[in-house]
């Protein structure tokens, strides 16, 4: 165990989904970093597009955390890491702050985290008050920095909301609606949140929040005042070191654009972690394959450029020539449905072609097919990850195993079937986004032969 260092650390959670988590998180982090603070975001729960708006506001890369696909000692290694290296870590939560088997509020308990209760009150009063206590006083224990009201519509508004409120919990302040803006200052679509980089105006609208955000209570906080409220001191778990890195001297393309976006950056990090070099490559510009010993294609939205990957001749042929010279291949849902031959999205009256590196055909729903935490019980034990799609494959390509629902980090559902894995020679493609950290030699072995 290394030496704790205190720092500064918030948890940003609310009483359910869609209360401003996201836009509250980046604009704090976008105040602090424009202050000159080494801003370190978190985001709990499986999730690529919060952490795209987390980073633009806070200038570093966001990783994940969450109990069942992380796993205690993963997060307790991410968290000593960042507050060893960092003037201040913010965690956005999910959902509700009570939601989930593994919910946000347990990871505070377990590190002593300090919660930041971020309310909706657009359509309430002294309600909040009533709101925010019963958030603070349901589970006795845990550490409540404060309420911060979120999309308040006037001074007169918040002074009611700041009247509710009990003498124990302070109100932090508040962010006034946004004028000029859609409820919701980041826009949604299927699979959640338009990523940050897909809107011209993302840094705008983050800085837009902050400026607001910077009157409240919270913005004008001494910075001394941020370590004698909420310091928390973490230790280090010790490191599991391999006797030689199990992807030493591996090549590794990775295609990575607009279609191929769901990417951990701790996944990125674990390759490297493990000896191999990343290549990028960008599908829909019309790049060649790299050269390479393995191939990734990570999840994203394939379906909304099926008519670029369609023309991508080249590629379906490189690739196909990769598959056949058994070189490995991870095709991670997304990437799965990239390689189909063909996309149908009955809403919209449109079959469109693919790569039709595979021969199946993807089906885009309105509804949810796939959703939660689970793992792919492998030869080295247990891969832990997600599932989240809307679309559904039929293909001919033998199916060697289901992932399982996830219990916790070591157990799972044995009752249950959610993803299939899919196999063929070298290539294994599957709807289950792993996170490669839970099972270091079963994710290297997606690239190995």
């Amino acid at each position: 165990m290394t030496t704790p260092v205190s720092c500064p650390v918030l948890l940003i959670a609310a009483p359910a989904s869609g209360q401003g988590k996201t836009t509250v998180t980046a604009a704090l982090a976008h105040l602090l970093h424009s202050r000159g603070k080494r801003v370190k975001v978190f985001k709990c729960g499986p999730d690529f597009l919060d952490p795209t708006w987390l980073a633009l506001a806070s200038g570093q890369c966001v990783d994940n955390l969450d109990l069942a696909m992380c796993g205690k000692a993963d997060i307790q290694r991410r968290l000593a890491r960042a507050t060893r290296s960092n003037d201040v870590v913010l965690i956005e939560g999910v959902m509700g702050l009570y939601d989930g088997a593994r919910s946000a509020a347990d990871m505070a308990a377990l590190w002593n985290l300090p919660i930041l209760l971020v309310i909706d009150a657009s359509a309430m009063a002294e309600t909040f008050g009533a709101l925010a206590f019963g958030l603070a006083k349901y589970r006795p224990g845990l550490r409540i920095a404060g309420a911060l009201a979120n999309r308040v519509a006037s001074e007169r508004h918040a002074r009611m909301l700041s009247a509710s409120m009990p003498d124990d919990l302070p109100l932090l302040g508040q962010v006034m609606r946004q004028q000029g803006m859609e409820k919701a200052p980041i826009p949604s679509r299927h699979l959640g949140l338009v990523a940050a980089d897909e809107l011209e105006d993302g840094h705008d609208r983050i800085a837009q929040v902050a400026q607001s955000l910077a009157q409240s209570a919270l913005g004008q906080l001494e910075w001394n005042e941020w370590q004698t409220r909420w310091g928390v001191s973490i230790d280090a778990p010790d490191e599991a070191h391999h006797a030689r890195p199990l992807l030493q001297g591996r090549r590794i393309a990775v295609a990575r654009d607009a279609a191929f976006r769901f990417i951990y950056p701790a996944n990125i990090a674990f390759l490297q972690e493990q000896g191999a070099s990343v290549h990028y490559f960008s599908p829909l510009a019309g790049d060649a394959l790299p050269e390479c010993d393995a191939l990734w294609l990570p999840g994203g939205y394939p379906e909304l450029h099926a008519a670029a990957l369609a023309e991508q001749r080249r590629l379906a042929s490189q690739i196909d020539a990769h598959w056949k010279a058994n070189q490995p291949i991870w095709a991670e849902c997304g990437g799965m449905i990239a390689l189909m031959q063909e996309l149908r999205w009955p809403a919209k009256n449109l079959r469109a072609p693919l790569l039709g590196v595979v021969s199946g055909v993807v089906t885009q729903h309105e509804r949810l097919r796939g959703l939660g935490m689970q793992a792919w019980q492998t030869p080295w034990g247990l891969l832990r990850g997600h599932g989240f799609h809307y679309s559904s494959c039929e293909t001919d390509m033998p199916v060697t195993g289901h992932t399982r629902r996830l219990l916790d980090e070591r157990s799972v559902d044995e009752g249950s079937q959610l993803e299939c894995i899919h196999a063929e020679g070298s290539l294994r493609m599957s709807y289950f986004h792993a996170w490669f950290a839970s099972n270091p030699e079963a994710a290297a072995a997606l690239f190995l032969r």
